[in-house]
């Protein structure tokens, strides 16, 4: 079996990934549902071009304009609707592309992943409970793996957040952050991401060590990446950047082209690229 940090070289060509967020169009059947699909797509591939021409190592595709968002699970509809547009953006970027779909609907993530050629998905709940915007997550790792195993989808590689954003922990109180890595682990995830406590709001870097220090898994930071924080976190291997790379840093505006190079420029000074 390959070691997580082998696979995690593997899957990105190099030991670290800046990961730039793609937020769709809110799809069709959602409260918020306005643009055409052609639409949707084509604004995708557009940020995904600036991401790839900035410096970006790879992308991450996500339906977060779809709120308020279903707990656990999601219509067919939804699931047609990204993997067209992942299958689109894959075919414009030869970046890897991970996909997920909130909230906590991460079967259908995988079956994304799988029909799209994406090489990785994004999970919530993998390991323990917590309560979330949308209700209660349950822990999902054992029926996810299983699912993966069973629709041969074993090359897509697993990220969950850990104790994350926009949830409270209080169930899990006794459990730490470090110990939540070391469960996540022991139930095979491929990678862990630790975040701040919501969309845009950095994490504490002594959370990452501590991550770091309590597990074997690679460790990416998933909210509040900015050129001026970056390098706090030179012990993560992946970064997830979205709020920062738009327009007045609100995630829901359109990508700001230099602040994705002033992303991808820090990322690179980083190792001394």
């Amino acid at each position: 079996m390959t070691a997580p940090l082998d696979r995690f070289h593997e899957l990105f060509g190099a030991p670290r990934a800046l990961v730039g967020m793609l937020h769709a169009g809110a799809l069709p059947g959602t409260a918020h549902a306005r643009d055409p699909l052609d639409a949707i797509v084509e604004t995708a591939i557009a940020e995904a071009r600036i991401y790839r021409d900035a410096g970006f190592t790879a992308l991450l595709l996500e339906n977060m304009h779809d709120r308020p968002y279903l707990n656990g699970a999601v219509g067919p509809e939804i699931v047609a609707a990204m993997t067209a547009v992942a299958r689109e953006v894959r075919r414009a970027v030869a970046l890897p592309l991970g996909i997920q779909v909130l909230a906590a609907a991460n079967r259908e993530a995988l079956a994304v992943a799988l029909a799209s050629g994406a090489s990785f998905v994004r999970v919530e709940g993998f390991a323990f409970a917590h309560v979330a915007d949308e209700g209660i997550i349950e822990a999902c790792a054992g029926p996810l793996l299983r699912y993966r195993r069973a629709i041969d989808a074993t090359h897509i590689a697993v990220f969950a957040d850990i104790k994350k954003k926009h949830s409270a922990h209080a169930i899990t109180a006794d459990v730490s952050l470090a110990e939540t890595a070391r469960a996540a682990e022991f139930f095979s995830a491929d990678g862990v991401i630790v975040t701040g406590a919501a969309t845009g709001d950095p994490c504490a870097p002594s959370d990452l060590a501590a991550v770091r220090d309590g597990c074997a898994l690679p460790a990416l930071v998933g909210s509040g990446i900015t050129p001026a924080n970056l390098a706090r976190y030179a012990r993560a291997q992946g970064f997830i950047v979205g709020s920062s790379v738009k327009r007045d840093g609100r995630w829901s505006n359109p990508l700001d082209v230099d602040a994705t190079r002033a992303v991808a420029r820090a990322f690179q000074e980083l190792d001394g690229r």
